[in-house]
This record gives C-alpha cells, structure tokens and sequence, in this order.
C-alpha cells in the first residue's frame, strides 16, 4: 500500500465511520470500501478515488474537476456509473466528501430497492 492510498483510506474511514455495515476489499487495483456490502469506492494506490455512482446522473459527474470516465486497464473503460477522480480533486474535505455522498446517495437508493 503506497502513503497516498493510505491517506485516503484514513479520511475515507474517518467519513464513512457512521455507517452500519462498512467493510474493506482488496479488488480493482485499489482497496474497495463496501457498505451495505456494496461497492461505494476504491481509494488506488496514486490516492485517486473509484467512485460507484447512478448511471443516470454519469455524464453530469464526469464534468467535476478532475473526474473521469473509469478504465479497467488501459484503454478499457467501465460502463457508466463508474468516474475515476484524481487526487488533486480530492486534496480537501469538501472535494472528498461530495464524492463520497454521492456514492453513498446511489448506495442506500440501491439498497432501498434489495429484496429483504
């Protein structure tokens, strides 16, 4: 783990202290922050951010400074729904926050509809 990525998760964690069911995962290059055993972001290890975000609202997001359409490897990018924002983006609270609630907004919209 690089101190970039460190650093993010700590600010990540410290965020998302609240919430019920918060669980960490190594997957897409990046350590993942679940909740509701849902992907709500992964913090890579340049200290950028993979934020899970509604697909409807994915063209709108992407106009954020530093956000961009997601790759799963060069030249492969995710569907919608998925942004890559870059660290600079996310240098103070303000910046991480409002991605985090978004993510966080689309996560308890699709809990919401899980089946019980």
């Amino acid at each position: 783990m690089t101190a970039a990525q460190a650093a993010l998760l700590t600010r990540l964690r410290d965020l998302l202290a609240d919430e019920p069911v918060l669980r960490e995962v190594a997957m897409f290059g990046g350590r993942c922050l679940m909740v509701n055993e849902k992907l709500l972001v992964s913090a890579s290890k340049d200290g950028g951010l993979l934020v899970r975000v509604p697909a409807e609202r994915h063209d709108e997001l992407l106009v954020r400074p530093g956000a961009e359409q997601a790759e799963m490897g060069t030249g492969r990018t995710m569907g919608p729904g998925w942004i890559e924002v870059a660290p600079e983006a996310l240098a103070d609270e303000q910046g991480l926050a409002a991605w985090v609630g978004v993510a966080l907004e689309y996560n308890r919209a699709i809990t919401a509809g899980d089946p019980e």
